[in-house]
C-alpha cells in the first residue's frame, strides 16, 4: 500500500509542528506539502527543518495551489477563517480535509457544514482516542442520571491558548447535552460573576484555567445529591492528537462526502 500524501495546513504552530514530525517520521505517510498564512515568519523555511528534523526539501508555502495536486488529505490546525477558506477550495477539489482548529463561530460552522456536503471533512475539538472516549462515557452518564445531578466541565490549557472555553470541552458539552436530549446552546453557562442566583437544574457550566505549559486537562463532573461523579482526561504530549489527526486522514481517503467526527474514525457512535 502507498503512502498517505498528507499536506499540513498551520505547519508553523505547536500543533503544525507536532503533525510535520509525526508525518516525516512515521510509517505509511508522505508529506507533500507545509501551509502557512502569507504573513508567517516561517514562509520559505524547510518543513523539516521547522518540525526540529532534518531538510526534506519541501518548504512552507502560502499558496496552496501549487501542493493539492496529488495529496491524499489536507490536515489543519489553523484558524476557523483559514479552516473555512482552505475547507471550501477542498470542497471544490474533491481532496478530504481534518480540522483540528478550534474556535469557529456558528457561520463559519455552516460555512464548513456546506463544504462537507462536496467532499470529507472530520472536524473534531479534540483528535485523541482517550478525549473521544471521555465524550461516549459522558453522553452515556448524562443520559442515564438524572437532572438532580449538576454537569460542570473544567478545562485547563497554556497560557497562550486563545479560545475559552476549549474545542474539547465544547465537544464534551454537547455530549452531555446529546445524552440529556437538549440543545447546549439553551442550556450552557459559560460564566459566573457576581450575585448569579441559584444554579438552574439541567444547566451545563463550563470552567476555564490558563497558564503554564498545560498540553489540556478536562474533567466532566456530574454533582449530585450527596454523590460526584468525575470523569478525567489529562493530555502529556501533543503526540496523541497528531497521531488521532494522521489516523483520522487516513480513514478519510476515499470517503464519501459528509461531515464526521472522531467518533466516526473510531467506531464509538451510538
Amino acid at each position: 500500500m502507498s503512502d498517505l500524501r498528507v499536506v499540513i495546513n498551520g505547519a508553523g504552530g505547536r500543533m503544525g509542528q507536532e503533525l510535520l514530525r509525526a508525518v516525516i517520521k512515521g510509517d505509511g505517510f508522505a508529506l507533500v506539502g507545509a501551509l502557512e498564512h502569507s504573513a508567517s515568519s516561517h514562509l520559505g523555511e524547510d518543513a523539516g527543518v521547522l518540525a526540529g528534523l532534518k531538510p526534506t526539501g519541501i518548504t512552507v508555502e502560502s499558496d496552496a495551489a501549487g501542493t493539492l495536486n496529488g495529496t491524499d488529505a489536507v490536515v489543519d490546525f489553523s484558524s476557523p477563517a483559514a479552516s473555512v477558506r482552505l475547507a471550501e477550495r477542498l470542497a471544490e477539489a474533491g481532496i478530504p480535509v481534518v480540522i483540528g482548529t478550534t474556535g469557529f463561530s456558528a457561520a463559519e460552522n455552516a460555512a464548513i457544514e456546506a463544504a462537507a456536503r462536496r467532499t470529507a471533512v472530520v472536524k473534531s475539538g479534540n483528535m485523541s482516542l482517550g478525549v473521544n472516549v471521555l465524550a461516549a462515557l459522558t453522553r452515556r452518564a448524562a443520559a442515564a442520571l438524572g437532572l438532580e445531578f449538576d454537569i460542570e466541565i473544567v478545562e485547563m490549557h497554556h497560557a497562550r491558548k486563545v479560545d475559552a472555553p476549549s474545542g474539547t470541552a465544547l465537544l464534551l458539552g454537547e455530549a452531555a447535552a446529546a445524552g440529556r436530549g437538549v440543545s447546549l446552546a439553551d442550556w450552557t453557562v459559560k460564566a459566573r460573576d457576581g450575585h448569579t442566583g441559584a444554579r438552574r437544574p439541567g444547566d451545563i457550566g463550563f470552567a476555564s484555567l490558563r497558564g503554564g505549559s498545560v498540553v489540556g486537562e478536562h474533567a466532566v463532573i456530574f454533582a449530585g445529591p450527596s454523590e460526584r461523579i468525575e470523569l478525567v482526561h489529562k493530555a502529556e504530549d501533543r503526540s496523541i492528537f497528531a497521531n488521532g489527526a494522521l489516523a483520522a486522514a487516513k480513514w478519510a481517503k476515499g470517503r464519501e462526502p459528509g461531515l464526521y467526527s472522531m467518533a466516526d474514525v473510531l467506531g464509538i457512535t451510538d
